[in-house]
């Protein structure tokens, strides 16, 4: 034999669905493992990027050595000397993988990179803001 269901206005006892502590309860654990979570979101996505900065500056090292050993020591001391970044790394742009036209599109945004007068013996500065990277 089925039974039917009565409203829930003749049955309150009967009623399906939630009641306001449950979904308070609900919501509080959701915004403690959001409490958390977050930070750790954060912490993650700022190791990435200098993990990016640092890999990019390696490679810009790369670059400038394979430069130092294509034209000479030399020939790339006495360019190097007179150039600033922007014209440093558009001599070493055919040695990079991946080079955009400027070196501010190829560093992530904050990071900023000063070579050395040899670039042969010293690899370049990393910077992010005015804090200086070790790499």
């Amino acid at each position: 034999m089925k039974t039917t269901r009565q409203p829930c206005s003749l049955q309150p006892r009967r009623c399906d669905g939630f009641s306001l502590v449950e979904v308070l309860i609900v919501v509080t654990i959701i915004g403690i493992i959001a409490f958390l979570a977050i930070p750790n979101v954060v912490q993650v996505r700022r190791d990435s990027e200098d993990n990016l900065a640092r890999a990019r500056a390696e490679a810009l090292n790369i670059a400038a050595a394979s430069y130092v050993q294509a034209v000479g020591v030399q020939a790339a001391l006495a360019d190097w000397s007179a150039a600033n970044t922007n014209d440093c790394y558009v001599r070493i742009s055919p040695y990079l993988a991946f080079a955009p036209s400027t070196i501010a599109e190829f560093m992530p945004t904050g990071y900023a990179v000063t070579f050395k007068a040899a670039p042969h013996r010293e690899k370049a500065d990393l910077f992010r803001g005015t804090n200086r990277i070790d790499y």
